[in-house]
């Protein structure tokens, strides 16, 4: 017993050790998983930050440029009034300023305009290059034309002449600056795909903007369930450009995500490998038993033979002499139970063979020979609730060494003072042996670990009846054998099925 509890305490002790370095590496692998996921995550709102202040200076250039367009309007508004002035058929020396007007038309030094007469030929043009062509002019004129930028003169009551402008130099250049600015703030969303999953996103037209997503998760049955995914991983970020707000949604990228599996793959794998081979170590090691269990039965039965050949001869001797008879026949009885004992042995080192016969009258055999030799304060009862004979494949002899076990031990845990009870019971397609006695009883924790090699309740005990037991119902009989319910100080029961 003190081998199998040392046994089960240094089981325990390396569970705890190994569950220990499992959890303090899942710990550790944890926190730096955490850390570069924390790190990327830092990363990606300093990057989102630099990314608004971008989005900020994009509004700040459409600002200004819309406010300097506006003024380049009100002063082409100046312009046109002059050429109004200029152009209209009434007493110019009597009503109207026309250095005034001049000065107007003159103090334009950037914006250009072009002014067309009705039938849509160049009249006159300031500002633009002078080599020009005509065909040119007209084309240049038609597009300020379509964007809005021009304006009706009347001449005569029936005539008119059209002025178009576009933008000055300077406002053309913050043009492209803030058409750059977009672009480049459109391609830090697509090219950033070495840093996180990103999303631009325009609540008012629900569309997307710019993102550096796979196109599945873009598609059109899938970009709500993106949104939302990207929405519970973190807050969007709100960034306002050219006047209207857009949602920038971020999520953590796959590495990541793998990262925080793959200490559970590892342990995971590992522990398969270790599981495997100790499904194999403890394979061999029984098989290792099982030979090193035959090697001794049949070694047993080697060494008892000799002697009980000679001592079957001795017997048979006495007999012959003018001795009382009943000395011969006693001694012929025991060894008789000798012989069966060592048949018992070589069965096991060799293998036994079932033979179908009564297993009732077999343990009921047994159990009339045990009577005779227990103490006469052990009650024994005998029950059979099952049909005469009882037709079961087993092996007579290994069947009642395994009842004979049990009974005896049965007996030691009553300390030689009790009822011993066996109740023989058919039920489907297994037969129920039970055996019952009124002894110390056993603990739950003690049901399994007392078929185990080397465990004992008893002092002096080896350990090695129960394990015999348990080998022979179940590897040779195909049965089971366990402990069908325990009451400490009042009641074991065994039970043993053979399968019918």
């Amino acid at each position: 017993m003190d081998l199998y509890a040392s046994k089960q305490r240094w089981k325990l002790l390396l569970v705890m050790l190994a569950l220990f370095v499992v959890g303090a590496s899942l710990f550790y692998s944890n926190q730096s998983i955490q850390k570069i996921g924390s790190r990327e995550r830092t990363k990606a709102k300093q990057w989102a930050l630099a990314l608004r202040k971008k989005a900020e200076l994009v509004e700040l250039s459409s600002q200004i440029f819309g406010a300097l367009q506006e003024k380049e309007r009100q002063k082409m508004e100046l312009v046109v009034q002059a050429n109004r002035t200029l152009l209209s058929a009434s007493d110019l020396g009597m009503s109207q300023d026309v250095d005034f007007a001049l000065q107007i038309i003159e103090a334009n030094k950037d914006i250009p305009f072009i002014l067309l007469n009705e039938d849509g030929s160049v009249s006159q043009s300031r500002n633009l290059e002078k080599d020009t062509v005509q065909e040119a002019y007209q084309e240049l004129a038609n597009s300020w034309i379509d964007a809005g930028r021009s304006y009706k003169i009347q001449v005569f009551a029936d005539m008119y002449m059209t002025l178009c402008y576009g933008f000055s130099k300077e406002l053309l250049r913050l043009q492209a600056q803030t058409d750059s600015l977009i672009r480049s703030f459109n391609a830090d969303l697509t090219d950033q795909k070495g840093l996180v999953p990103v999303l631009l996103y325009d609540p008012h037209s629900k569309q997307i903007e710019a993102s550096n997503l796979s196109k599945s998760e873009l598609a059109p049955a899938q970009i709500k369930a993106t949104i939302n995914e990207m929405a519970a991983a973190y807050k969007p970020i709100a960034l306002t450009i050219k006047g209207k707000q857009k949602l920038l949604y971020l999520k953590d990228s796959e590495e990541v995500k793998q990262l925080y599996w793959l200490p559970y793959l590892q342990f995971g794998v590992l522990g398969l490998l270790v599981l495997v081979g100790y499904l194999l170590f403890s394979m061999y090691r029984k098989a290792e038993q099982n030979q090193v269990w035959a090697g001794m039965a049949k070694e047993t039965a080697h060494q008892l033979g000799t002697p009980l050949s000679s001592m079957m001869a001795w017997v048979a001797h006495l007999e012959q002499q003018a001795i009382d008879p009943m000395i011969p026949k006693e001694m012929h009885k025991d060894l008789e139970r000798l012989e069966k004992i060592t048949d018992r042995f070589s069965k096991i080192g060799s293998g036994a063979k079932l033979i179908e016969g009564d297993l009732a009258a077999t343990i009921e055999n047994n159990l009339n020979y045990l009577k005779a030799r227990l103490s006469q304060k052990v009650e024994m009862r005998f029950e059979i609730d099952a049909g005469r004979p009882l037709m079961v494949l087993h092996n007579a002899s290994l069947i009642e060494w395994v009842v004979e076990n049990i009974c005896k031990n049965a007996v030691d845990a009553m300390e030689g003072i009790g009822t011993l009870h066996i109740q023989i019971r058919e039920v489907a397609e297994w037969v129920h042996i039970d055996i019952s006695d009124t002894g110390k009883g056993l603990t739950p924790k003690q049901f399994k670990t007392i078929f185990e090699p080397g465990y004992s309740t008893k002092k002096r005990g080896w350990g090695l009846g129960l394990t015999l037991v348990k080998r022979i119902v179940e590897e040779y009989h195909k049965g089971k054998v366990f402990v069908l319910h325990s009451t400490p100080d009042k009641r074991t029961t065994f039970r043993i099925s053979i399968p019918h």
